[in-house]
């Protein structure tokens, strides 16, 4: 089968398709055809080498965090999933490879696809999708009337958090570039800021703030109210081991204001957002759809910015 890989950290053309062969479940564990895959922001750094100091460099490595397609085969003890069954889900945590033909995974990581979607659009949401609703419902508490400022709301996680945050009542403002306000209003954004000429002193007072951007966190900690909550979802891309440290230790000096998290799913929450957007609550964001081959100018262009929603990897184009 086809899978993306890359053997050494580096730009995006360390990229390529290589042939491997398909993976076999094991006990407990399902064989899916993948149909579409994401191209996630946070494995950026990954591949560049940046968390390196992090993590086991164990090459080659994968790339893709979530997919959507259906179930070929199942190992011993999996009762809840039968060949052609249409499945969303994740990779086990830091584990990456959804770029493929074909991924096993444990069946605790799958759940079955919305029916309002197809598998292609299905592809857009896991990650993002329970990211979002465990740092609004789990982390933040979020509470109806409760002010919510989402910064980065442009991307695959921030779109989400906008629908999510409007959804559970929340009045919700969103900083995003000039050319995508009106836009993230249509989401559900009660106010859209530029976030080039916006300051954070310029803004009032938020019960919550969800961070997708992880520069500056002390000027919009700043921005809480005295019960308010800041998640923070994502460290300084030019100074990342640093920011991490940073805002780990602000958090562990205040666990009720600064929270932090690294998403793994359990299988019930990855079934519960597929709830919401079976309800409609939810809406997959897809910016731009690419063939497997032009995994490399997915991962230029999201380094470049300005993304809506998620690039989606089609496994059935050539």
């Amino acid at each position: 089968m086809r899978a993306v890989q890359y053997n050494r950290f580096g730009p995006p053309e360390v990229l390529h398709i290589t042939g491997v062969p398909t993976p076999h479940p094991g006990p407990g564990e399902v064989l899916v055809e993948v149909h579409a895959a994401s191209v996630d922001a946070g494995e950026i750094a990954f591949r560049a080498g940046r968390m390196r100091r992090l993590i086991r460099a164990r090459f080659p490595r994968g790339t893709g965090g979530d997919f959507a397609g259906r179930v070929t085969a199942v190992g011993s003890g999996v009762h809840a999933w039968h060949a052609g069954d249409a499945v969303w889900g994740l990779m086990p945590h830091f584990a990456f490879g959804a770029i493929a033909d074909y991924v096993t995974v444990p069946e605790q990581r799958l759940a079955r696809a919305p029916k309002n979607l197809g598998l292609l659009e299905a592809a857009a949401l896991p990650v993002s999708g329970t990211t979002a609703m465990t740092a609004l419902t789990d982390k933040a508490h979020l509470a109806h009337g409760e002010r919510l400022l989402v910064r980065g709301a442009t991307g695959g996680v921030g779109s989400i958090a906008v629908q999510l945050g409007k959804a559970l009542g929340a009045h919700v403002t969103a900083l995003a570039g000039a050319r995508n306000l009106d836009w993230v209003k249509e989401l559900g954004a009660d106010a859209a800021l530029d976030y080039r000429t916006t300051r954070p002193e310029d803004l009032g007072r938020f019960d919550v703030i969800v961070d997708v951007v992880g520069t500056d966190l002390g000027a919009y900690r700043a921005r809480l109210t005295r019960r308010g909550r800041m998640i923070a979802l994502a460290f300084d891309p030019d100074r990342i081991i640093t920011s991490m440290v940073s805002t780990g230790l602000q958090a562990a000096a205040s666990p009720r204001r600064i929270k932090l998290f690294s998403n793994n799913p359990s299988a019930d929450r990855i079934a519960e957002f597929a709830q919401s957007v079976e309800a409609g609550s939810i809406r997959p964001v897809i910016d731009a759809v690419f063939p497997m081959a032009d995994i490399a100018q997915a991962h230029r262009r999201l380094e470049a910015g300005g993304v809506r929603g998620k690039y989606l990897i089609d496994m059935q184009r050539s």
